[in-house]
């Protein structure tokens, strides 16, 4: 009885010793392959980043420039503002007490991190142009922007979901999804 229950919990650890339940490691220790070295933001754009599990992004603010609300489903974000002044923020998940928005208005050295998978958003409130860099924890972290996604999508999601999930006219719906959804930086 002592040998079938001993075989019985190291058949269940042994087994359970397969199981991940987190983001897969880099594959390679390192990867040096930059064909065609340009500034950009992940794997797609500068091979070397490869297997790091890393991205970076420069971004550039005009004047009341805005980086609409969106989320990073593979990756935390993390921004330092390195000239002007942000006011940026995110949304918490729908848990206890659901959908808190922390914010911060950020001016030239401050750091902000956003959370994986959380909506967030970055906003120059002056009149003078800001720069920031924006370090995500994914070689390819994805975006979603939320108003893209949303009343953007091909083909549009029904009216009739997104009238009863905004609470809104049927109008209001129609005229959300007519509207240029692609680049709505500005």
């Amino acid at each position: 009885m002592a040998n079938h229950f001993l075989a019985t919990i190291a058949l269940v650890a042994l087994a359970s010793s397969f199981a991940y339940a987190s983001d897969p490691s880099p594959l390679q220790d390192f990867c040096v392959a930059i064909n065609d070295p340009k500034a950009a933001v992940n794997v797609e754009q500068i091979p070397g980043l490869n297997t790091l599990g890393i991205s970076l992004a420069r971004i550039d603010f005009g004047s009341y420039g805005l980086n609409p609300p969106h989320t990073h489903p593979r990756a935390t974000e993390i921004l330092v503002v390195l000239e002007g002044t942000l006011y940026v923020g995110f949304v918490t998940s729908n848990l206890n007490p659901g959908n808190r928005l922390f914010t911060k208005v950020l001016h030239a050295g401050d750091v902000f991190v956003f959370p994986q998978g959380l909506i967030h958003f970055q906003f120059n409130p002056e009149k003078t142009n800001a720069i920031a860099f924006a370090g995500l924890s994914s070689q390819n972290p994805g975006v979603i922007t939320i108003a893209n996604a949303v009343f953007g999508s091909t083909p549009p999601i029904s009216i009739d979901v997104l009238t009863k999930a905004f609470q809104v006219d049927k109008n209001v719906v129609e005229y959300l999804q007519k509207q240029f959804w692609w680049d709505n930086n500005n």
